[in-house]
């Protein structure tokens, strides 16, 4: 059952996901993963199987989609938790200019606070 201090805290740790994403905030987008996060998808039809570092090291390699003026936008679509976990849905459009994507989170509650511990992604 999902309480609205819990919803609130998960929402914060997705929240500060899409504008690190968007801002390309190294920092921002550190805090949110645990240090054993995986991040694995597709982009087109590559298959990626990775940890969140390779995402955060392409983010740093080019300006924020902020200075250019991206029309990104991202919205959750759903959260579910249940205990000390969640799993959240993302929308992501206007990514890098005009990219398309799903997002699939999983949220471990460690410690009292929230960690992106898995993202499954895939471009559309």
């Amino acid at each position: 059952m999902n309480n609205h201090a819990e919803t609130k805290a998960v929402k914060s740790v997705i929240q500060r996901y899409m504008d690190g994403t968007y801002q390309a905030d190294i920092e921002k987008l550190k805090s949110v993963f645990h240090p054993r996060a995986v991040m694995n998808g597709f982009l087109g039809p590559n298959c990626l199987l990775a940890d969140p570092s390779c995402f955060i090291e392409d983010m740093a390699s080019a300006p924020s989609m902020a200075s250019k003026n991206d029309p990104y936008q991202a919205e959750i679509e759903s959260i579910r938790i249940e205990g000390d976990v969640a799993s959240v849905i993302v929308s992501e459009t206007g990514f890098r200019g005009d990219g398309t994507l799903v997002d699939f989170f999983h949220l471990i509650k460690v410690d009292g606070t929230w960690y992106i511990i898995s993202k499954l992604f895939t471009t559309l």
